[in-house]
């Protein structure tokens, strides 16, 4: 697909698709569940990539007590002075869960890289460390699956316009996004240099082609559910209880209680 110029997916299509591969990953979940497994999704990519946005439709049905988002922040100042990888080490998954992490550990291989937040020696040692990390989790029985999110400057510029005049996403544009765009071939070569360290057999790089955030969507979670051994587990068989008779009980007053304004009637 790299390189190619691919037509957008129809809505129509793509919502039929979207809701089949979002019950397969309830599936995916309820299996996690039933054996005890460990998960343990990557997104990267640049700003604008697409990522939160398949994020969302990845854990839009799952049970949030089981998966969840990890989108950490800046590191305070005494995880600065911790190991690296101590940060994220705390929010791997337990048996039965599910981990998304927004953007990892691989800050350090990209914005801390490219930005100067960290020095060339801590860049070295983190690519000599993180395949060492990445196999141990992989060793311990932790299912770890690594997508990088690859989209184009034109497209990225473009969402990046999109955002600045959208009140609702304004939120996701900072000076540091629009600061990458100067520094498109710094990341560029910061994101080759990661791969050539990282792209382990055991924890593998699989790229996302998101210009087309609706492919990249579906792409991401047909891969993902691919990627595991999964099996249906059978529901447990529920029935609906009968509702006993009324012992008495009469509702207060609806006065005595402050109800919201029904904005809706004055639509």
């Amino acid at each position: 697909m790299a390189g190619k110029k691919t037509a957008r997916v129809p809505r129509a299509a793509y919502e039929k698709e979207l809701l089949r591969l979002q019950t397969e990953l309830v599936k995916l979940q309820e299996w996690v569940r039933a054996e005890g497994a460990r998960l343990v999704v990557v997104f990267e990519g640049r700003d604008a990539a697409g990522k939160g946005s398949t994020i969302k439709r990845v854990a839009e049905h799952l049970n949030p007590r089981q998966a969840r988002i990890v989108a950490l922040p800046k590191p305070t100042e005494r995880e600065r002075t911790q190991w690296y990888f101590q940060r994220y080490v705390e929010h791997l998954p337990a048996a039965g869960e599910i981990v998304l992490f927004d953007r990892s550990w691989y800050n350090r291989a990209g914005v801390e890289r490219v930005m100067g937040f960290c020095t060339k020696e801590e860049h070295q040692l983190f690519l000599r460390q993180c395949p060492v990390f990445e196999r141990m989790l992989v060793e311990e029985g932790i299912l770890l699956r690594k997508y990088w999110f690859s989209v184009s400057d034109a497209v990225q510029q473009e969402r990046f316009r999109r955002r600045m005049t959208d009140p609702t996403r304004r939120w996701k544009l900072s000076p540091m996004d629009l600061e990458s765009i100067t520094r498109w071939e710094a990341y560029s070569r910061a994101k080759d240099e990661m791969l050539v360290h990282t792209d382990i057999s055991e924890a593998p790089w699989f790229v996302v082609e998101s210009d087309d955030k609706r492919r990249a969507r579906l792409n991401m979670m047909a891969h993902l559910l691919g990627s595991v051994p999964y099996y249906e587990v059978p529901p447990p068989v529920l029935e609906l209880p009968r509702r006993p008779p009324s012992t008495g009980y009469e509702r207060p007053p609806r006065d005595l209680q402050t109800y919201v304004p029904d904005h809706a009637a004055s639509l």
